[in-house]
């Protein structure tokens, strides 16, 4: 039997930008072997694994090296899916049951709006090799349950980062969120992802560190509305508003590519 995958790019309006997302809508279940196999072979930063329920969708999300616990670009890219191959109705708000509990997806319009966890830092020493590994003066270090926090100066540093990442990989959470004010009055607040532990160096737009960055900045800014810049080499733009304990993201997926 012949099992569809998608690929989609998330977090932009144009092609060949945002974050590529892989889209796996499962006729039933397979052992975690043979998700982790499709990852790998796929061999993009995440891949998602989408099997129905009575009440939604079962969503887990593996790395091309391990499962991941929360993702948010390959959950807006399964829900475009959903919506364009007609499995869920454009009025609809999808459940999907994950490790991190239950996430929805509703349109707002045009876009595509996501209701996560937030997911607050909480500041801390900075760890062994973390500012040697990315080079640059670190303002301010925080971590969260997934990730490390670290606010540097301006954009400019943030640009300039070329992290080792083999040291990087040696600071022990999923990834290190970078972020810094933006020097361009349409955004907020720019960021970069970077988790070489988890086989991502760099990832394009992460959906899943703004749960993070939006509570951040909301202390920072006093605002809980943002529109965020990701400073990757593809880059991408994520629409945040975050409450006491919800992150809601926003963003036009392009297009969905059918393999």
């Amino acid at each position: 039997m012949s099992i569809p995958i998608f690929q989609v790019d998330a977090f932009t309006d144009r092609p060949f930008a945002g974050n590529p997302a892989a889209v796996c809508i499962m006729p039933g279940p397979r052992d975690d072997a043979w998700h982790q196999a499709v990852a790998a072979e796929m061999n993009l930063a995440e891949t998602a694994f989408l099997t129905k329920e009575a009440d939604g969708f079962r969503l887990r999300w593996f790395t091309p090296k391990v499962e991941v616990a929360l993702c948010g670009h390959a959950t807006l890219a399964s829900a475009h899916v959903l919506f364009q191959e007609g499995l869920a109705q454009p009025n609809e708000i999808i459940c999907f049951h994950t490790q991190s509990g239950v996430l929805t997806a509703s349109r707002k319009g045009d876009e595509i709006e996501l209701d996560f966890p937030l997911e607050p830092d909480a500041p801390i020493d900075p760890p062994a090799n973390l500012g040697k590994a990315l080079g640059v003066p670190l303002k301010y270090v925080g971590k969260n349950r997934f990730d490390y926090l670290v606010e540097v100066e301006t954009e400019a540093t943030l640009r300039k980062i070329t992290p080792d990442f083999r040291l990087l990989a040696t600071v022990t959470q999923r990834g290190v969120i970078v972020t810094s004010r933006s020097s361009e009055p349409r955004f907020a607040f720019v960021s970069r992802f970077f988790a070489p532990g988890v086989g991502i160096d760099e990832d394009p737009v992460t959906g899943s560190a703004h749960c993070c960055l939006g509570a951040y900045w909301r202390r920072q800014l006093g605002k809980s509305e943002f529109l965020a810049f990701q400073a990757s080499a593809r880059g991408g733009v994520v629409r945040v508003r975050v409450d006491d304990k919800r992150a809601y993201l926003a963003s036009v997926p392009t297009s969905a590519a059918r393999q």
